[in-house]
């Protein structure tokens, strides 16, 4: 098993490419757990249920008006577009994950002595397609 270094990060939300504001992704998955456990056992028993997710995209403010985070991920608010993860970045064999999201939330952040930064909340909305990039 190989490391590998975030730096190379790919975010896109509804087409727009987010890494070159983007400086932390967080891509959560979980599913339901139902108790079946029946007469006689000694230990409970398990099924599995439905899935569900969220992702968190952070990074550091931008002003361009017309391009930046603010400007592409404001509008989206209250609607359903894709996001598109890629957690090893660009490359034949390396995986990408792709899924509908509910945008949920959009922050910023003005420290009085650090950069100004911003986040954005998304809910996972139906299953997430992971494939392998090609050549």
């Amino acid at each position: 098993m190989a490391n590998v270094h975030g730096k190379n990060v790919k975010v896109s939300l509804d087409g727009d490419d987010l890494s070159i504001y983007a400086k932390k992704v967080d891509f959560e998955q979980e599913a339901d757990s139902h108790d079946v456990t029946t007469f006689g056992k000694n230990s409970k028993v398990y099924a599995g249920g439905l899935k569900d997710g969220t992702a968190t995209i952070e990074g550091v403010y931008d002003n361009t008006a017309s391009t930046g985070p603010a400007a592409a991920i404001r509008p989206l608010l209250g609607t359903v577009v894709e996001l598109i993860y890629q957690p090893e970045g660009i490359g034949s064999g390396k995986p990408t994950h792709t899924v509908d999201v509910l945008v949920t939330g959009y922050k910023e952040s003005a420290p009085v002595d650090d950069m100004v930064s911003w986040t954005a909340d998304l809910q996972l909305s139906d299953d997430v397609a992971t494939t392998s990039q090609g050549a």
